[in-house]
């Protein structure tokens, strides 16, 4: 049976050599997302939101009327998986469904002022939270990363 090498125990973090996966911009993104994430979270928490009820909140915000399976599609989720969170929603208050006259298995959301209210309050804090992870970074810096992040979500042309 093969011996593995001995190699003396390094767990100390920063001595840990990383050759390939440290030049990998999917990772080194997964990694800025981790130090995102928490404080975004706890940011969050303090208004009694989640990142997807926040999400799905800031999108009907900005889009007065928008239907359940466009917001999916800014969302990029299944519209099955936003019933329970437009319920949540809607129970505390923060949004309305009401029928499209044209289509009438349809519905349309619209934030409530409470919602509007709510979402700029943690819009607010969760920017707080980002600009402290992001510090290290100029504004300049701040504003390429962003532009270049953007692009992700344009259609690739065929």
């Amino acid at each position: 049976m093969a011996q593995p090498d001995k190699i003396p125990a390094n767990d100390t973090g920063p001595g840990i050599v990383d050759t390939v996966l440290g030049e990998m911009i999917g990772y080194r993104l997964k990694r800025a997302y981790m130090q995102t994430q928490p404080a975004a979270l706890r940011a969050l928490e303090e208004h009694g939101l989640r990142m997807v009820s926040f999400s799905c909140l800031s999108i009907i915000t900005d889009n007065p009327g928008i239907v359940q399976s466009g917001l999916a599609v800014a969302l990029q989720v299944e519209r099955s998986n936003l019933v329970v969170v437009l319920d949540e929603l809607e129970e505390r208050g923060l949004i309305t469904r009401e029928r499209v006259p044209t289509d009438r298995r349809r519905y349309a959301l619209t934030a409530t002022l409470r919602g509007r209210r709510l979402r700029d309050r943690a819009a607010g804090r969760a920017h707080e939270a980002e600009a402290k992870v992001f510090a290290r970074l100029s504004e300049e810096e701040r504003t390429f990363l962003l532009t270049i992040l953007k692009r992700f979500e344009d259609k690739p042309e065929s």
